[in-house]
C-alpha cells in the first residue's frame, strides 16, 4: 500500500533550510550594501552646510567641543589627536574660540581623554578658567547630547575629522542642538580606510540610535553651565545699594 504522507527525514530538512539561507545570503549583502552606503551618504548629505574646512571661514564661538580620542596608538603620537588640539590651540590664538569643552573617555586612571587634552591645552596658553571637562564622552552621542543637556550650550563649534564631523552634526540635528563643526585634517602616512570603515557602522548605528532605539547618553545629571549669564549692569548696581530701612512711629 502507497504511503499516503511522506515524511521527511530531519537531515533533509535541515539541508533545505541551508540551501535556502544559502540562495537568499547574496541578497541580503547586496541590501545591507546598498542601505549602509545609503546611510552613510545621507548622513554627510545631512551635515554638508554646518562645515567648516579653514579657519578663515569661523568667526566665534564662545563654546567649542574637542571630541576626544587617544593620544597615542602604540608608541606613536595619534595624528587625529595632534590635528585636532593644534586646531583648538590656533583658533584660541586667533580669538575665534573663548572656552573649549574636552570631552572623551575616562575609563581608568592610565586612560584619560580629557584631562590629557587639557595638559596639551594648558602648554599651549590656554588658561585653565576657559577650559573644562566633560569625562563622560563615551561616544559621539555622549559628548554632543550632553554639551546641551549637562553643560548648557546649545551653540557651539565641534573640532574632529570630517567623516566624525558628519555624524556628530547629524547626531546634533537630530536633538534640535545648533552646532557647527570645524573639519581638520586626518592622518598624512596613510589613508586611515580601516577608520573610515568603522565609521561606516558607526553612523548606521547612530541612525538606530536616533529613530529606532531613542538611545540617551549613559549618564546625565545636574547642569553644570559653561557660561553663566550676566545680569545687566543696572540692576546689578541696583542690588548692592541698602534700602533705606522704614522707622516705626510708634511712642516707646
Amino acid at each position: 500500500m502507497r504511503r499516503l504522507f511522506h515524511h521527511e527525514t530531519p537531515k533533509k530538512t535541515w539541508r533545505r533550510l541551508v540551501l535556502r539561507v544559502f540562495a537568499w545570503l547574496p541578497l541580503v549583502l547586496v541590501l545591507l550594501t546598498v542601505s549602509l552606503y545609503a546611510i552613510d551618504r545621507w548622513v554627510s548629505y545631512q551635515a554638508r552646510d554646518q562645515l567648516f574646512t579653514d579657519t578663515e571661514q569661523i568667526e566665534s564661538f564662545d563654546v567649542a567641543v574637542v571630541l576626544g580620542t587617544s593620544k597615542y596608538l602604540g608608541k606613536i603620537l595619534n595624528e587625529y589627536y595632534t590635528n585636532r588640539i593644534d586646531a583648538a590651540i590656533e583658533l584660541y590664538q586667533q580669538g575665534k574660540v573663548d572656552n573649549f569643552l574636552l570631552s572623551g573617555d575616562n575609563a581608568h586612571r592610565s586612560y584619560n581623554e580629557p584631562w590629557t587634552m587639557k595638559r596639551d591645552l594648558l602648554k599651549a596658553e590656554v588658561p585653565e578658567e576657559n577650559i573644562f571637562l566633560d569625562y563622560a564622552g563615551f561616544r559621539t552621542l555622549d559628548s554632543v547630547v550632553r554639551a546641551k543637556e549637562i553643560f548648557d550650550t546649545n551653540d557651539f563649534l565641534i573640532i574632529s575629522q570630517q567623516f566624525h564631523c558628519e555624524r556628530a552634526i547629524f547626531i546634533a540635528n537630530s536633538h534640535n542642538i545648533d552646532a557647527k563643526c570645524f573639519a581638520v585634517a586626518g592622518p598624512s602616512k596613510h589613508s586611515g580606510f580601516q577608520v573610515r570603515m568603522r565609521e561606516v557602522f558607526a553612523r548606521a548605528k547612530a541612525v538606530l540610535d536616533i529613530y529606532i532605539t531613542n538611545a540617551k547618553p549613559k549618564f546625565l545629571g545636574p547642569k553644570e553651565p559653561i557660561l553663566i549669564e550676566q545680569l545687566p549692569q543696572q540692576d546689578t548696581e541696583q542690588s548692592f545699594v541698602e534700602k533705606p530701612v522704614a522707622v516705626s512711629q510708634t511712642e516707646h
